[in-house]
């Protein structure tokens, strides 16, 4: 039996599938546990060092702290507490900072900047492996030493209430917890309503050791509305007086227990400057951190700026404060501040428990452990520390034990400090045969080459390449919307040339012998060397007498035929303006800004309207009766749902209340959604059992795309609409005056489309940050958290540029060509333009695994190549599904 073209590109993009699958797992691989985790939970305390003389120190020291609060606020980036959003609408946390009993720190995080791998982080001071952004959906229970199953062990009773992330990391751990789900953003009232509520009755118990609560409801509104919403300020006025509330019950009662008590804020990332988070920009990375106690000192006077420290130094600090045998995995130092008020014999107790934690660790990891630098420094601060004691035991009071002390203290501060970086530099264990095999398997790949090139042909294979050799730097990759633009340009500018030569020069030669529109589609991979050509190569598409050719066209036609390049360049240049992207001038103000300001609400509204008008115009010329009614109510819903959510406005609105979250109006799109989907799917199957001709066949094909369509208008944030519109808009114009007039191949048009997919990926403000994925579009008519549901609609929104682009070329070769095998031809391209680009980057990332950026630039990217290698194994299947059945027939 002979395979079809598009069933053979199936299969290579199955087995692309799997390769791909197995060089992540050896690229991520599960985080190694320590074979000695349970040994460093039994195991005594390193005795405190002595140098002639013993030391009966051989016992951790007694907690610093009688009952510790732990307020992690979701998203609290650092300019919210220290910059003048925090005096403004955080006065109480201010003055703590400024003047009262407390440390303040700028907490840096590390990637990936997402909930679960900053929880990990912090309670067990180690760095979580890159594919914990992935396992943020769905947390296992966390196997790794930590602060909360070491203070069990110790007999503490811990409570919780706040995102439900903590009760899966740590099951049966808590004596008392209320879990909130994390993911539904667009809640951001009751979601730490539910937390708030526990704590007049907690607050006023005395059976408790540890509280922990995690506020995720400025978290939502960064996702919802950005880090510049008005909403942001209610949110910290909100925290700042739960805080106030904690803090005053805690010296109420140290006033009855004389023990002083700790009460720690902190964020677990910080946000993007639209909102999101995942990635490495200094707003994601930098977080707030406030420890807050009676024990800390301040004379009047003493200003204290906040100091910089690492996210994971949390850990073997509140390790201390508990009493607790630091996590054996932790890279985090002490900080220091925290206990410069105790005897000096206790500060470098402390700090020796910490350098032989991190000793130890080193001595795990690195093979020549002895040679590394922070290593000879603990061990001549220990040194120098045994000599200390010697003299203190000697009850020597001089001054050159306080200045001993001091050096001592210095030397292992300084050996912290070289030990937690070079334990932090540790490069993953990747698993070297997995990725070998996979990445075999994804070169696996067929490549059939044409006999014959156009100049349009070798544009596309030239930037193909390009591409490809592109994404082997760091910033290319950061900008790789730059690439795609600049392809896109030069794509019209070649069809420009290309237009002009057909309609002025074809007098120069004779006209080449094509087939009809119908059969010039057919031509493609492996059979594009069927098309003949006789006249010189500078023509690549000669015109014949079919009626679609540049002949026949009137005066009208023809000079838009001759317009359309400059046209659709416009329209690029356009959405450039709307929405900056990347990193590096992601930051610069742009049309979108413009648009979701609180002044230009009107304008918005506007804008919104007139796009969905149009995306009616657009899409409704080839659907049914049904399916233009429910488009056009549909399109009415959208609005309906943007107004409800105070994103735009209603005319007959008198004032600025929000009619309802929006729920019911986005379900009344998704109605009209499913439902148009069901009368093209039912449709399409119904002309493949009855139909014999193959365009009847292909029935149903533009309802389905068209609800697509009206998905992603209900998906898109209003001023994104103009993205959807001039999608919709070039698609036109390139079906009416590019690929018919000019009678482009199969394989040219697929290769077109592509290359539009993924620029209007960018358009849509997406970039390879993972911060920039829109989570909230995941919850529109949803009231409550549905993993999968939530999940398809995050993606859909996120790649609905590539997806509509594969959907509109099934929809036009299947209208313009009277046999199946295009779409066989079509999906063997596609998969080959997929596959290319995939192949070479799982090599570049192998050659670059130890890069400096390998985490924050280029596995994000290994990602997002995943993903679309996903969608492109769900388009060729689709492909597939109607070759066979065009076969069949």
């Amino acid at each position: 039996m002979r395979l079809g073209a598009g069933t053979f590109a199936a299969c290579c993009v199955v087995i692309e599938v799997l390769g791909v699958a197995l060089f992540l797992r050896g690229f991520f691989p599960t985080p190694v546990r320590s074979s000695s985790r349970t040994e460093h939970q039994a195991e005594p305390p390193a005795p405190e060092p002595a140098a002639g003389a013993s030391s009966n120190w051989t016992k951790l020291p007694p907690p610093l702290f009688r009952k510790v609060v732990i307020m992690l606020i979701d998203g609290l980036r650092d300019d919210f507490v220290f910059g003048s959003k925090g005096v403004k609408f955080m006065p109480y946390t201010t003055y703590l900072v400024e003047k009262g009993a407390s440390h303040s720190f700028v907490a840096e995080a590390k990637l990936p900047t997402v909930t679960m791998p900053r929880i990990k982080a912090l309670m067990t001071g180690s760095l979580p492996g890159f594919i914990d952004v992935v396992r943020n959906l769905n947390s296992p229970a966390l196997l790794e030493d930590n602060v909360i199953t070491q203070a069990k062990a110790a007999g503490k009773r811990i409570i919780f209430y706040g995102d439900e992330t903590w009760v899966k990391l740590f099951p049966r751990h808590f004596v008392e917890y209320d879990g909130t789900t994390s993911f539904f953003v667009s809640d951001y009232t009751e979601v730490d309503d539910n937390v708030t509520r526990h704590l007049d009755k907690v607050l006023k118990r005395g059976d408790w050791d540890v509280l922990i609560l995690h506020y995720l409801g400025l978290d939502h509104i960064g996702h919802v509305s950005g880090p510049s919403s008005p909403l942001i300020g209610h949110k910290l006025r909100e925290m700042d007086s739960i805080l106030m509330k904690i803090h005053t019950s805690l010296l109420s009662e140290e006033r009855e227990t004389l023990v002083p008590n700790l009460l720690v804020l902190c964020g677990d990332h910080g946000m993007s400057e639209t909102g999101g988070h995942g990635a490495s920009s200094v707003e994601e990375l930098n977080t707030a951190l406030i420890l807050i106690s009676s024990a800390f000192e301040r004379k009047p006077g003493d200003i204290r700026r906040p100091k910089h420290v690492q996210q994971t130094d949390l850990a073997a600090t509140l390790a201390i404060g508990l009493g607790l045998p630091i996590p054996g995995n932790s890279v985090g130092s002490l900080l220091f501040p925290t206990v410069e008020g105790r005897p000096v014999r206790e500060q470098l107790r402390f700090l020796h428990l910490n350098a032989v934690q991190l000793s130890k660790l080193l001595q795990e990891n690195v093979p020549s452990y002895t040679k590394e630098p922070g290593f000879e420094q603990f061990k001549m601060s220990e040194r120098l520390h045994g000599n200390w004691i010697r003299l203190y035991l000697e009850e020597n009071n001089s001054e050159v034990l306080f200045n001993l002390g001091a050096k001592v203290q210095r030397q292992y501060l300084d050996a912290l400090r070289t030990l937690s970086l070079s334990l932090s530099r540790q490069v993953a264990q990747y698993d070297i045969y997995s990725m070998l095999v996979g990445t075999v398997m994804v070169l696996e790949n067929p490549a059939h080459p044409k006999a014959r090139w156009s100049e349009l042909d070798v544009l596309i294979l030239l930037g193909t390449m390009g591409h490809v050799l592109s994404l082997g730097a760091s910033s290319f990759i950061e900008e790789e919307h730059q690439t795609w633009y600049f392809l896109i340009n030069t794509l019209c500018l070649a069809l420009c040339h290309e237009v002009y030569r057909n309609c002025f020069l074809r007098d120069d030669c004779e006209p080449q012998q094509c087939s009809h529109v119908e059969e010039g589609f057919v031509s493609t991979a492996p059979a594009l060397q069927d098309r003949s050509i006789h006249c010189n190569m500078l023509e690549p598409h000669g015109v014949s007498e079919d009626p679609t050719s540049l002949d026949t066209l009137r005066g009208c036609e023809k000079w838009m035929v001759l317009a359309s390049p400059w046209v659709i360049l416009t329209c690029c240049r356009l959405l450039r303006s709307l929405n900056q992207t990347g990193v590096q001038w992601a930051h610069r103000p742009d049309l979108g800004h413009w648009l979701t300001s609180s002044d230009h609400k009107a304008a918005l509204s506007l804008l919104a309207a007139l796009s969905l008008i149009v995306i009616f115009a657009l899409v409704q010329r080839r659907c049914s009766l049904t399916s233009k009614v429910a488009m056009a109510l549909g399109l009415l819903g959208v609005y309906c749902y943007r107004a409800a959510i105070g994103n735009v406005l209603f005319p007959w609105q008198q004032d600025s209340k929000d009619i309802s979250k929006g729920v019911i109006e986005a379900r009344f799109v998704h109605v009209f959604v499913l439902g148009i989907l069901f009368t093209g799917t039912k449709d399409l199957l119904k002309s493949q059992v009855i139909a014999a001709d193959f365009t009847i066949k292909t029935v149903g094909l533009w309802e389905i795309y068209s609800g697509l369509v009206l998905l992603a208008a209900l998906l898109f944030r209003p001023h994104n609409l103009p993205v959807l519109v001039f999608s919709l808009f070039i698609q036109t114009i390139m079906t009416k005056f590019i690929w018919k007039p000019l009678r482009h191949d199969a394989a040219e048009i697929t290769i077109m489309h592509y290359w539009f997919g993924q620029a209007f990926f960018y358009f849509q403000g997406n970039s390879n940050n993972i911060a920039t994925v829109d989570v909230s579009a995941g919850f529109v008519g949803l009231d409550t958290y549905m993993e999968v549901p939530a999940m398809f609609l995050t993606a859909f929104a996120t790649f609905a540029g590539p997806v509509l682009w594969a959907s509109h070329l099934v929809s036009f070769l299947s209208s313009e060509t009277s046999s199946g095998s295009a779409l066989g031809h079509a999906c063997f391209c596609y998969a080959l333009i997929c596959s290319f680009p995939v192949s070479a980057y799982i090599i570049l990332v192998t050659s670059l695994r130890y890069h400096l950026f390998i985490w924050s630039v280029f596995s994000p990217k290994l990602l997002y190549e995943g993903m679309h290698i996903l969608i492109t194994a769900a388009i060729c299947a689709f492909f597939t599904a109607m070759d066979q059945t065009n076969t069949k027939s």
